[in-house]
């Protein structure tokens, strides 16, 4: 046996070994900016993408770019194209014609050319997203044949059919099945509508592809914005971006500030202590019972487009009446559920947040039930059972726990007992259903964020097909959801913005008003913690984070290289 002084002298041995073939390991010194995200990518490709799509839109929207971007209010302005036409063919169909930037050109120096839009979107037609390029013409007929398993031969020459189309290198058209008013928005924010460097990947193999995206290295992937990614590191889970001076998009700079060389994305359970320790220059602040305690001097809020609510199962009684539901809504007071939960609150009863292009006027949102108590009393005499109430589990920067405690003593005041349950399988549950045939909860609570900055996204959870598990497909017959969903398809093949919004307006009040399929409680903040030295680092609307505009100030204020948590 070794003596236990060997065996330490031994391990000491092995210990200075592997710190000496390290190489870049977790406590090399680095440079630049480190943030910490929720999650690491689960992809780089973003004409293939990923269901769990989420986690890599802050890579995607510092490296690349759509033909369209939102300016300060919301509102489509040009991106990689500077401007367009839009027409409606004989067929009914709409046809844009694109005309690119022509300073536009990839990290390694190529221009961008419509023929990049042409081999991107045909990937994604074939992607693990494929569905989301439906309105494009021909793609319902690549899917099928995708789906029925149809040889390579024949889906290669529907994609070729599909409605995306280089008329010259710096003219795009692309021909949407029908008119489509969400469109602009969608190519703006939905990243497998970015064009993908197509000098670089035709001719290539599936495999020699899947290590393109896979494996950074040689300033691969291009990238158009202003961040391209260097090193992609999933077992230490960081990426890597490094400032790309190619880019046509750099963030605007004032005087005594610089661009930043270096970003580090990386993934740590202890990201508040880390940034506590200046160890890391950014943090999520995503639990709703800290900012109750501790509010610190540089936290800092970003207004997203979302939206919570409270929804109903209109299969169950009392439930199954639009009235009852209505009721509820009225006895809800939705500033009295936020008071003191978070350092600011926009209590809301309309889905539509405000700041969205096409949302409700004052005087529209004002048909919409509001709160009166004495009324949803009165109303809600007759509801004698008690309601359960499922929400999720665990701390997030929603107050989930405080909300759903102070909907059930709300309620509570008109007469209603509501019993409370928190779920870890929370999806699983509201969909669950009883043995008779509805669903089993009666009430829960919900967030929904855009996609993208207009009406439609709000809209299509609630969907024949949308997962809004409400039943509300069953209510006299289907017939106020295919009204509902009437509204929707005007609203979406509307020529101008409107009369989109007249449309949508209507169906929020089918949806919010007439049925109470939902009661909007409050439009969600998210909140996060920055050095002030970083200008330009915030999360977007759709709760993304934002790399695209972040540059340093002063150079007293630059960050130093620092020792890596």
């Amino acid at each position: 046996m070794v003596a236990p002084r060997a065996r330490l002298r031994w391990w000491w041995y092995l210990l200075a070994v592997w710190a000496a073939s390290c190489g870049q390991c977790g406590f090399q010194p680095e440079p630049g900016v480190k943030v910490v995200v929720p999650a690491m990518p689960t992809t780089l490709d973003w004409s293939h993408s990923d269901p769990d799509s989420w986690a890599n839109y802050p890579v995607m929207l510092a490296t690349q770019r759509g033909l369209t971007q939102l300016g300060p209010d919301h509102g489509v302005e040009p991106g990689l194209a500077e401007r367009w036409e839009r027409v409606t063919d004989g067929q009914g169909r709409d046809v844009y014609t694109f005309h690119l930037r022509r300073d536009v050109r990839w990290s390694n120096g190529a221009p961008l050319v419509a023929r990049d839009f042409v081999v991107g979107w045909r990937r994604a037609l074939q992607g693990r997203e494929r569905g989301e390029m439906a309105d494009l013409e021909g793609a319902s007929e690549a899917l099928a044949l995708q789906e029925r398993g149809a040889p390579e031969a024949e889906v290669r020459a529907a994609l070729e059919r599909v409605g995306v189309e280089a008329v010259d290198s710096h003219t795009l058209r692309v021909t949407l099945a029908r008119p489509r008013s969400y469109f602009l928005a969608r190519v703006a924010n939905v990243y497998l509508f970015y064009p993908a460097p197509s000098a670089d990947l035709e001719g290539k193999s599936d495999e020699e592809v899947r290590d393109y995206f896979d494996r950074p290295r040689d300033g691969r992937p291009l990238a158009l914005g202003p961040y391209r990614v260097e090193r992609w590191d999933r077992a230490g889970e960081r990426v890597r971006l490094v400032h790309n001076p190619a880019s046509a998009f750099p963030p605007r700079m004032a005087e005594g500030e610089t661009p930043v060389p270096v970003i580090t994305l990386m993934k740590s359970e202890i990201g508040p202590a880390l940034y506590e320790r200046e160890r890391v220059d950014f943090v999520f602040v995503d639990s709703a019972a800290a900012l109750r305690i501790h509010r610190p001097d540089d936290l800092r809020r970003e207004p997203l487009l979302s939206t919570y609510f409270l929804a109903f199962n209109t299969e169950k009684a009392p439930l199954d009446r639009p009235e009852v539901r209505r009721a509820l809504s009225r006895a809800l007071d939705r500033e009295a559920l936020l008071a003191g939960l978070l350092p600011a609150a926009r209590p809301s009863h309309v889905l539509l947040p405000p700041e969205l292009p096409g949302a409700a006027t004052t005087e529209q949102a004002a048909r919409l039930p509001r709160y009166a108590p004495e009324q949803a009393r009165a109303e809600l005499a007759g509801v004698e059972r008690p309601l359960r109430l499922v929400y999720r589990s665990g701390d997030g920067f929603v107050p989930e726990v405080a909300i759903a405690e102070r909907v059930a003593a709300q309620l509570a005041r008109v007469g209603v007992r509501v019993v409370l349950e928190a779920r870890s399988d929370f999806s699983a549950e509201i969909a669950r259903r009883s043995a008779q045939g509805p669903r089993t909860y009666d009430l829960y609570l919900r967030r929904l964020g855009a996609d993208y900055a207009h009406p439609n996204t709000f809209f299509t959870l609630f969907e024949r097909e949308g997962n809004h598990q409400t039943g509300w497909e069953t209510q006299v017959g289907g017939e106020p959801l295919a009204r509902f969903e009437r509204l929707l398809e005007a609203g979406d093949s509307a020529p101008d913005a409107a009369t989109a919004q007249a449309s949508y307006v209507q169906a929020q009040e089918v949806l919010v008003g007439e049925q109470a399929v939902i009661a909007p409680l409050y439009h969600p903040d998210r909140y996060y913690r920055a050095r002030s030295r970083l200008r330009g680092l915030d999360v977007d609307p759709f709760n993304f984070l934002a790399l695209r505009a972040l540059r340093l100030g002063a150079a007293s204020d630059a960050p130093r290289a620092e020792e890596s948590p």
